[in-house]
């Protein structure tokens, strides 16, 4: 019997990192919220801690799990999670903020749209594993490629999370990128995602006056570029060494929930431009070994696997500092693993044990 390889320890250690990170920052910025909000200082930083251990065991227990099963379940795993996006239209769907996203099983809510990612990631690798010389037909390859991007984005998009169905598109698309799809196929599908975010941005009110204050978040720092201002006052005020852990002014009811969309520049504000390249430069650390991953292993499944995974911890940690640093238009999305949100850290962290299990196939360089 062959010996099992050992998991790349470099993604394991740079995500760990990340996720400490994480638990101190979320407590940091969450403690006058979580006084005023729920009596309790501690209050978010349990939720964290909690997530945080769940996350650790899956993620240990899909790293022992051979990744090669999920391609057999790839079709029903694909459908829970759907139709754990349509239980937000049931009575168990619950609304926050306007926006009704969350489904409450008894004790607990989680957000759906974080398990049609992941679900969406593994249909799509199977899809394209079984179909890889097809791709680049139009009808065997393409349309049924932009059927499943449909669906999964579309489901989000119900749920009025412009931003989320966003990054599991761009993230899907990366994935037909990579299986070899015709550049003019692609242009096609940019084109007509171009189109559908402008529709979806038209159809929402808000979404077009943040559309303005984009242009001169400063001309409308009172309403809809309130929240791009102050991270950017975060930002700047934080220097290159930080005001110190835990002394950051902007977290004192300046920006809305900054323990979640806006975490990014509580880091900036507290621990600086040298806080922030940390973060970055572990984030990046962490995608190259899952393109090391996807590059080296011989499975075509576990090779769209790791793709997928990667693309999606790339693409929503691009999109966060983007949003933060006011380089796009204000949105509401965590940063992969440091964020708070139970659903999100735990899908992540057991996202990276898949990788991590792929990377126990392959022959990477584990020094």
């Amino acid at each position: 019997m062959a010996k099992k390889r050992a998991s790349d320890f470099t993604l394991l250690l740079s995500t760990i990192l990340l996720v400490f990170i994480g638990i101190i920052m979320v407590f940091s910025s969450s403690w006058p919220d979580a006084i005023y909000k729920m009596k309790d200082g501690y209050y978010f930083l349990r939720k964290q801690i909690i997530a945080s251990v769940l996350g650790l065991f899956i993620l240990f227990f899909f790293m022992n799990f051979n990744y090669k099963k999920l391609e057999k379940m790839a079709t029903p795993i694909f459908i829970l999670s759907l139709l754990s996006g349509l239980l937000v239209f049931t009575p168990l769907g619950r609304e926050f903020n306007g926006a009704r996203r969350w489904v409450y099983i008894g004790f607990t809510t989680f957000m759906p749209s974080d398990l049609i990612k992941i679900g969406s990631i593994i249909y799509m690798s199977y899809f394209l594993s079984r179909n890889r010389d097809k791709i680049k037909n139009l009808k065997k390859g393409v349309l049924p490629s932009l059927i499943i991007i449909g669906i999964s984005c579309g489901l989000i998009i119900a749920q009025k999370d412009l931003s989320t169905s966003v990054t599991l598109g761009l993230t899907l698309i990366s994935m037909v990128f990579v299986a070899g799809i015709q550049i003019v196929y692609l242009v096609v599908l940019g084109v007509m995602g171009g189109f559908g975010i402008y529709k979806a941005i038209m159809a929402e009110e808000f979404r077009k006056m943040r559309m303005l204050a984009f242009r001169d978040p400063f001309l409308y720092k009172n309403d809809y570029g309130w929240q791009a201002v102050q991270s950017l006052y975060a930002l700047g005020s934080g220097g290159l060494f930080g005001l110190g852990l835990g002394k950051s002014r902007q977290k004192f009811f300046y920006i809305p929930e900054p323990y979640n969309d806006f975490i990014f520049s509580i880091i900036g504000e507290e621990l600086g431009f040298l806080g922030c390249l940390t973060v970055i430069l572990l984030f990046l650390l962490l995608i190259w070994r899952g393109i090391k991953i996807a590059l080296n292993i011989d499975d075509l499944f576990g090779c769209f696997l790791a793709t997928g995974i990667t693309a999606l911890i790339t693409i929503q940690t691009l999109i966060h500092i983007a949003v933060v640093t006011s380089s796009v238009p204000t949105t509401g999305i965590p940063l992969p693993l440091i964020s708070a949100g139970g659903t999100s850290l735990i899908l992540y962290m057991g996202s990276i044990g898949i990788l991590l299990n792929i990377s126990r196939h392959t022959q990477l360089d584990r020094s």
